[in-house]
């Protein structure tokens, strides 16, 4: 047996021992510029604005760190955590917060969701991609509805598609 045991902690050691140099040690990602961060949440807000709703806008980077805020006149305390809640929910989740709501309600386990601290499960955030990368998402909150906010988001990307390839 003890040879057995041996055999197996040398296997072991040589398989592990060929890890980290198979490991990537050093990785690279593609996240949002401030520039396009600070362009698509004034887009939001101005796309809001047009259909007369004050709102702010959020955009975070693919780790859900604040790039750039807007926050339209008249728009109400509320909306500043909700728009950063729902970006940082779809930049995590890589997903709209639409859609992951509508999933929620249809699976009772994904509705234990909301329980995850900062995931805000209503309308209004959208991932921002370039090619097949979610570089960052946008949160939108203020609009009477969340696929108020979410149409809004949707044209301040489309906006900058251009940008995103």
């Amino acid at each position: 047996m003890n040879r057995l045991a041996a055999a197996l902690a040398l296997t072991a050691i040589a398989a592990f021992g060929t890890l980290p140099a198979q490991a990537q040690a050093v990785r690279t990602e593609r996240t949002i510029s401030l520039d396009l961060a600070n362009q698509i949440a004034a887009g939001a807000v101005a796309t809001c604005q047009a259909s007369g709703y004050a709102v702010t806008a959020t955009v975070v980077d693919r780790s859900g760190g604040v790039r750039a805020v807007q926050r339209a006149d008249n728009a109400g305390p509320h909306t500043l955590a909700a728009s950063h809640d729902k970006a940082f929910t779809s930049a995590s989740a890589r997903n709209t917060t639409l859609a992951m709501m509508e999933g929620a309600q249809k699976n009772p386990a994904a509705a234990n969701l909301v329980y995850i601290p900062g995931f805000l499960l209503v309308g209004g955030g959208v991932p921002i991609k370039a090619g097949n990368d979610v570089i960052g998402a946008v949160g939108v909150g203020g609009a009477p509805g969340g696929h108020l906010d979410e149409q809004c988001a949707m044209a301040a990307i489309d906006k900058v598609k251009e940008l995103l390839k």
